[in-house]
């Protein structure tokens, strides 16, 4: 029987996205530039696509720009904002938490001679609209501030943190990475008075290879390459017409399905909780209001890469944390100031909407065996 509770690293795509894919790789095949009837049929398709992910976002389809992944509509955004920007200033801002496709971009505009902070979170994993507000000045051009933490589900309220920084600097370009929301959670950048959002369709059940930006009409970003000048020139190069169309039709599923889906991870999450509480030693890391599909805990005592293999045995997949780190120490639990024995021994578990009650019971009877089989090797 296999288990997967590691759905914030990438989900399983669903028949109907990996049909949609399909169906343009052998149907509507052609390069959506050229122009003759393939391609118009092919432009067809990836405009309808467009319109399809706005509709989900709540904005309109000409802001909607699709990408290869997250971190490209991350790096796109910090870098390109950043550089657009800079004969009005030169701070940039973002929060230590962030995923690593915003931390390092920032680390290079700090080479490139930027003034960059990194806001610090509370002891919960979230930044406050104060902590925002207090670095943002008027030579600040950029905020990076994420919906969503991948490790310990934080929520940040983006609503307030944006309107905390415009009374300090009103011009100031403010980005959210949505990437571990979008579909889950609503996402309305519309309302939230942000400049640009990036989301990806492998974490609700698309195909790899495909993400998006959403741009508020005038704002500006330098180009990270060129080239023909497609998705307006933020992503120049043939588009990938399947891939947009999947993640399109996923976010569609996704959409209607969202309030269903939230009660289902509720149940989901409060049933691992209540499984945990049985276990000695274990350690909640998430915040109480987390998103309910993503908890992170800490068996301390036992290292997380041992706990993983031993759990990999027994058919269940969970991981430590962003599978981008590749098993590195949490410089999120880190930046939250726990413990190292607690940061060494964390696991992540996430759902989807695919996971039953009965997985979540059989994964804690395991980890329950597993951390009683461990203590005694340590």
């Amino acid at each position: 029987m296999e288990i997967y509770l590691d759905n914030s690293a990438t989900t399983r795509v669903s028949p109907g996205a990996a049909g949609r894919a399909l169906e343009l790789m052998t149907g509507e095949y052609g390069n959506p530039s050229s122009l003759h009837h393939r391609g118009f049929l092919a432009e067809q398709a990836l405009a309808g696509a467009r319109r399809e992910l706005a509709e989900v976002l709540g904005v309109r389809s000409e802001e909607v720009f699709f990408t290869s992944c997250g971190s490209e509509g991350n790096n796109l955004a910090v870098l390109g904002g950043a550089l657009a920007a800079r004969r009005r200033g030169n701070k940039v801002i973002a929060t230590a938490v962030e995923h690593e496709s915003v931390l390092a971009p920032v680390r290079h505009l700090a080479e490139e001679g930027f003034d960059t902070v990194l806001l610090s979170p509370t002891p919960e994993g979230i930044v406050t609209p104060q902590a925002a507000e207090a670095a943002v000045d008027e030579k600040t051009v950029l905020l990076s501030v994420m919906l969503v933490n991948s490790e310990t589900g934080a929520v940040n309220d983006i609503r307030s943190i944006a309107q905390a920084a415009r009374r300090k600097n009103p011009r100031i370009l403010i980005h959210c990475d949505c990437v571990q929301g979008f579909g889950k959670l609503l996402v309305r950048p519309a309302l939230w008075d942000v400049d640009a959002v990036t989301v990806s369709g492998h974490k609700i059940h698309a195909p790899k290879g495909i993400g998006a930006i959403w741009l508020k009409k005038g704002t500006r970003l330098r180009p990270l390459y060129y080239g023909a000048g497609q998705e307006g020139g933020h992503h120049p190069g043939t588009e990938n017409t399947p891939g947009a169309c999947a993640f399109a039709y996923a976010a569609g599923e996704m959409w209607e399905k969202r309030e269903e889906n939230m009660a289902h991870f509720h149940a989901l999450r409060s049933r691992l909780l209540e499984n945990l509480e049985k276990i000695s030693g274990v350690c909640i890391n998430s915040p109480p209001d987390a998103a309910p599909y993503i908890v992170n805990f800490s068996v301390p005592g036992i290292r997380s890469e041992v706990m993983i293999h031993y759990l990999e045995r027994q058919g269940i997949s969970v991981s430590s944390g962003s599978a981008c780190s590749k098993g590195a120490k949490s410089h999120v639990l880190t930046a939250m100031g726990l413990l190292p024995r607690r940061i060494d021994s964390a696991i992540r578990a996430s759902f989807c909407r695919d996971n039953t009650l009965d997985e979540i019971d059989e994964f804690c009877r395991w980890l329950q065996k597993g951390s009683e089989e461990l203590a005694h090797v340590r």
